[in-house]
């Protein structure tokens, strides 16, 4: 078996072949996000109604095997536009069709496939043209992105093997293991520039040099798949559309430091990504690209697929090496570093999933050609997952050296105010890295992204969580959720992350309900470089970062809420007053009936008013009013 598969370049060749005279590919995103909403529907409706019409499809391309004029309809990975799925792919006309449902499927048959009819309802609408866009190469979204590492995620079907091979995959592994030597791997990740895309940004290759001169009998690779950001998904994507380029990435890895054993550490809470990444291991095993001998090249390797429980602090890599143990997932000091005394006490190499997928581009294409992507300490591309107050929000991939302008108005379509419109102006802030981030203002949008330029502007790439805010965000209340979820997420072991964290949601709590005065400010401000310098792992380290970066850019906000006692942003809930309009008030009485300590007065069909004493903001009376005249002061 393995000897018949060593030919990668025979066995593209003949899925290729096998493919040829498939006379339509139609494919439907299987991400999360679109099976969510339905995609597994569409994809099982396409079957009945292509069975029902009488029109030859396969769902699946076997090898050396004629399929004329057939339609392939199979299921993809997340194609990114992650806010108009579900949607459907018809190749090779091009088209792509949005927020496909169940009930679309016979009029897509019917008009598109039998009649050849591009369907202009399904297609994606440009917000800020209203132009019909037929396919991506006609969308922003798609057109302004360099896709790499997310290339094969959205078109190739992640639990067939041979589709993955077929479009180059597991040669750059071969090569690794027949052509070259350990320190040879590592010299090229090393002359590429791949920095980890974990979020510290450490060099790839030398932390697998280090590795590798480890001396010991056993040596572990881990893929780090443990994402737990608020708002990040790009891990997830890459194991759910692509896993086997994971794989691939650990292969070099292991033979770059000489290990025979690697493990890929997911997070409970996604069973797509586990689900397909036990299909590729099991499958690439049946092909002889994981085991014993692979290539005949005499190197052993396997992998092993662990779920984590779902702690945040298990990214940190000595709590996840702590987890797969079997022990408690918490943080211990460095050094020792994973590649001197890891994994069982062994040498480790750690690096996430993005990384991992990034090394056989580089084998496979040459360092050069990384390292021509991006800028010079930079270099290759970074994946985003774009949310909040946009246009456009999904899965990106960009250049490192995009700016923020680019991303969130070229790719995100722009900002979007409270009543949904594009409005250039409701830009506030962007929150970059998740809760171990920062906010970035209208300064920056013209700021390179890279890890130089965003640590001098006091945020991190971190995962690659990318957070827009308008205008009507309060930015105390923003920083308070990241602090309320590192203070949850928090293991306990030190004291300062773990009792300051505490704190210092205890403050913001002070400042959004008014009970807050200068000195909270002040303490905040303390508490924050104290939990910084003093706890353990990167968790503490970074928690105090969105409070910092709100506090360095919006610190007028902060005294707004302290000072006067006002939310600008007419968020926080405690501190608004609600003012009856007398010109609209008609004196229906909703409001009156609706307020819960009767601070309401006013006749029938007579304006009404609140007694301020007596309200409690409770706003119900803003709630009730169908006439839009109670107004909210703050």
């Amino acid at each position: 078996m393995r000897k018949r598969f060593a030919n990668l370049e025979e066995l593209a060749l003949d899925y290729q072949e096998s493919g040829k005279l498939i006379k339509r590919r139609v494919t439907i995103c299987a991400g999360t996000g679109c099976v969510a909403n339905g995609s597994l529907d569409v994809y099982n409706e396409f079957q009945k109604q292509l069975e029902s019409s009488g029109i030859s499809h396969i769902i699946k391309i076997e090898l050396k095997k004629e399929n004329p004029d057939a339609v392939l309809v199979t299921s993809s990975g997340c194609q990114g536009f992650c806010q108009m799925g579900p949607l459907v792919t018809i190749e090779p006309d091009g088209i792509m069709y949005v927020k496909v449902n169940k009930e679309d499927v016979n009029k897509i048959v019917e008009r598109t496939l039998i009649g050849n009819e591009i369907i202009d309802e399904l297609l994606y609408t440009d917000l800020s043209s209203g132009k019909k866009c037929k396919g991506t190469n006609e969308i922003n979204f798609y057109k302004r992105q360099k896709r790499f590492v997310l290339g094969n995620c959205g078109k190739i079907n992640p639990e067939d093997i041979y589709e993955y091979i077929a479009s180059g995959g597991y040669k750059a592994a071969r090569r690794a293991l027949l052509e070259m030597t350990g320190a040879e791997i590592c010299d090229e990740i090393l002359k590429s520039g791949l920095r980890g895309r974990g979020g510290g940004g450490f060099p790839t290759g030398k932390k697998w040099e280090l590795t590798r001169k480890s001396v010991s009998d056993i040596k572990y690779v881990i893929c780090n798949g443990d994402e737990g950001d608020p708002g990040a998904f790009m891990d997830r994507s890459i194991m759910e559309g692509n896993p086997h380029s994971v794989i691939e990435g650990m292969m070099i890895a292991a033979k770059a430091i000489g290990a025979f054993k690697g493990y890929v550490y997911v997070r409970m809470e996604y069973p797509l990504a586990v689900k397909r990444l036990r299909i590729a291991v099991r499958q690439a095993r049946e092909l002889g690209l994981l085991g014993l001998n692979i290539f005949d090249s005499g190197f052993d390797f396997d992998i092993e697929i662990m779920e984590g429980a779902g702690a945040f602090v298990c990214g940190e890599e000595t709590a996840l090496m702590a987890s797969i143990e079997g022990n408690r997932g918490m943080p211990n000091p460095k050094p020792p570093f994973p590649a001197e005394a890891g994994l069982f006490g062994k040498p480790t190499l750690i690096n996430n999933v993005e990384t991992l997928s990034s090394v056989p581009i580089i084998i496979l294409n040459g360092p050069e050609f990384f390292s021509s992507i991006g800028t010079e300490n930079s270099p290759g591309t970074k994946t985003f997952a774009l949310t909040g107050n946009v246009v456009n929000t999904g899965l990106i991939e960009v250049p490192f050296g995009t700016t923020l302008r680019e991303i969130i108005f070229d790719i995100g379509g722009g900002v979007l105010n409270d009543n949904g419109e594009i409005d250039p102006e409701a830009f506030k802030a962007v929150q970059i890295g998740g809760p171990s981030g920062g906010c970035l203002v209208e300064e920056h949008l013209d700021l390179p992204l890279d890890f130089d330029s965003l640590g001098k502007a006091g945020a991190m790439v971190g995962s690659g969580g990318l957070v827009v805010m308008n205008k009507s965000t309060c930015m105390v209340q923003m920083a308070r959720f990241f602090m309320q979820f590192t203070q949850n997420e928090s293991c306990g072991k030190c004291v300062l992350c773990r009792e300051g964290t505490k704190q210092m949601l205890a403050l913001l709590d002070d400042i959004i309900e008014g009970r807050a005065s200068y000195d909270t400010i002040s303490l905040l401000e303390e508490l924050a470089g104290a939990v910084n310098k003093g706890s353990l792992c990167g968790l503490g380290k970074t928690a105090p970062n969105p409070v910092l970066s709100t506090l360095h850019y919006f610190k007028d906000e902060y005294y707004a809420h302290v000072e006067q006692k006002r939310c600008p942003a007419k968020q926080c809930k405690a501190l608004l007053t609600p003012v009856i309009i007398p010109e609209l008030c008609k004196g229906c009485g909703l409001c009156l009936k609706k307020c819960p300590v009767g601070a309401i007065t006013g006749s029938k069909k007579e304006p009404h008013a609140i007694n301020e004493e007596l309200c409690i903001k409770c706003m119900a009376c803003f709630d009730a009013c169908r006439l839009n005249a109670v107004a909210i002061g703050g």
